[in-house]
């Protein structure tokens, strides 16, 4: 008796454990959270590790790097027809999700496993007699890891919404958004110190065994978490709906198609200064490499309290396009935070606008995704649909962003610097100042769009408190 109680009591004490419900206990949250901690592993993969060897160790110029890394952005708008083959799959036992997430696992598993082998042929390592035959073999590699890490986690979003409870879906949001980060974090680390002493051979154990971790995470996650209702044959074989019906039925739903708009600006937004924040430190406030590489930090730092700010103020009634609002306004606070740092030559202040950033692109990420996973489905419209838009818009404004801040940099900087713009816009930190007050000015628009969508919606502040304490399942750590 005492030792059930005492279990009780570490489960309450743990961080998340007011996400669990009945229908999705903690311990197969925690489970099914793992298909996230590989799709970070993988992002790190391909964003970090094989974007630096490819350039550094295999001296591939930076401009294919920069193609092959964009590769798997190009796909991310496909996110939504995969959501939506989710929803209305049939197959004899009844799986809708399963089934996508792991055929999403295999993708990635294949496109990871030939991976290094392609990238040797790009560097020049291995001969192929045939024309262009690193870049397209290196193409396929990315194509396929791009494409099964989007279909693992639009269907895996899907089948956590489907066993979440409306009471519980907030939090079940911030949970699967800090797995991701965790497994950023750790495979990070994990596969920095393997390929510390790099060679070629060492390349191919490490990417290869990040595959089959892989396979064995998502193969964990999945273990018995949707149920099997089995289908009759007359069910299997009715036609499935069009996927352009479901999309009209989607984007007439009242909400959808404004709030897609949102996200693709807000998500543009906060991440064109992704690949300046360090070289704005280095170049304009003479920041140490040691030290911008803790921006990283801080930014993470800001994105896990928007995430626990998110899932506390969702579970206990908040509304979603509210608190959009309110990390939209944090970010703008943030950009402007960045840009007096030079003139004032404040680091602090630096460092206290990049947490501010990962503040408010948390919580305006955390909340946009919890509106499209309650958004009421409609006709043919499911979840699977609702979550692979989002996913698709979030992707693909972040990758587009991230090409548009580094290009509208060196496009201000050339001209401020050659003098057109007049004496007192010769400073290498203009084309900077450039892309943040395009930034804020991309929020305030946001705003606009999403004004609409908070007029129909509730206050900010529930009007019916809750009687729960608050605990350590509100914050991510």
């Amino acid at each position: 008796m005492r030792a059930s109680g005492l279990k009780r009591l570490s489960l309450k004490a743990m961080p998340f454990s007011d996400a669990a419900s009945a229908d999705l206990p903690l311990s197969q949250l925690l489970r099914l959270s793992l298909f996230q901690v590989s799709v970070g592993m993988a992002a790190v993969m391909l964003l970090g590790t094989l974007n630096r060897v490819m350039i550094v160790e295999l001296s591939v110029p930076a401009m294919i790097v920069a193609v092959m890394i964009a590769l798997p952005v190009l796909i991310a708008p496909f996110r939504t027809l995969l959501g939506f083959r989710s929803d209305t799959h049939r197959s004899a036992i009844g799986w809708k999700r399963v089934p996508y997430i792991w055929f999403g696992t295999l993708w990635q598993f294949g496109g990871l496993a030939i991976m290094p082998s392609t990238l040797l042929v790009l560097g020049g390592d291995v001969y192929i007699e045939l024309p262009f035959a690193g870049e397209i073999l290196a193409a396929l590699a990315f194509l396929m890891t791009g494409l099964g890490m989007h279909m693992t986690q639009t269907a895996g979003l899907a089948l956590a919404s489907d066993r979440a409870t409306d009471e519980t879906r907030p939090r079940v949001v911030a949970l699967l958004y800090v797995m991701f980060l965790v497994g950023m974090g750790i495979s990070s680390l994990i596969i920095g110190f393997l390929l510390r002493d790099f060679t070629p051979l060492k390349l191919i154990q490490v990417v290869q065994a990040t595959a089959v971790v892989t396979v064995v995470l998502n193969l964990i996650a999945l273990w018995k978490q949707e149920s099997l209702q089995p289908m009759s044959r007359a069910d299997r074989e009715t036609p499935r709906p069009r996927f352009s019906d479901a999309w009209n039925d989607f984007m007439t739903g009242g909400q959808a198609g404004r709030l897609l708009v949102c996200i693709f600006i807000g998500t543009m937004a906060f991440n064109m200064q992704d690949v300046l924040l360090e070289p704005y430190g280095g170049e304009i406030l003479g920041l140490s490499v040691s030290s911008t590489t803790l921006l990283t930090a801080m930014w993470s730092l800001g994105a896990l309290a928007g995430f626990a700010l998110a899932g506390k103020r969702l579970a206990a009634g908040s509304n979603a396009f509210r608190l959009a609002g309110a990390g939209i306004l944090a970010g703008i606070w943030a950009f402007s935070v960045v840009i007096f740092a030079a003139p004032m030559n404040s680091p602090t202040l630096f460092f206290a606008g990049a947490a501010l950033i990962g503040f408010g692109g948390g919580l305006f990420a955390v909340a946009t995704l919890t509106a499209c996973m309650t958004l009421p489905e409609t006709g043919t419209a499911g979840r699977g649909l609702a979550l692979g838009a989002w996913g698709a818009a979030q992707a693909t404004a972040a990758g587009l962003s991230i090409a548009i801040g580094g290009s509208l940099r060196d496009w201000v900087d050339s001209v401020a610097m050659s003098g057109a713009w007049g004496e007192a816009l010769m400073s290498p930190a203009t084309g900077y100042s450039f892309v943040y007050h395009t930034e804020i000015g991309l929020l305030f628009v946001t705003l606009v769009i999403l004004g609409p969508l908070v007029r129909q919606s509730g206050p900010l502040t529930p009007t019916e408190k809750g009687s729960r304490p608050l605990g350590l399942a509100d914050f991510p750590t």
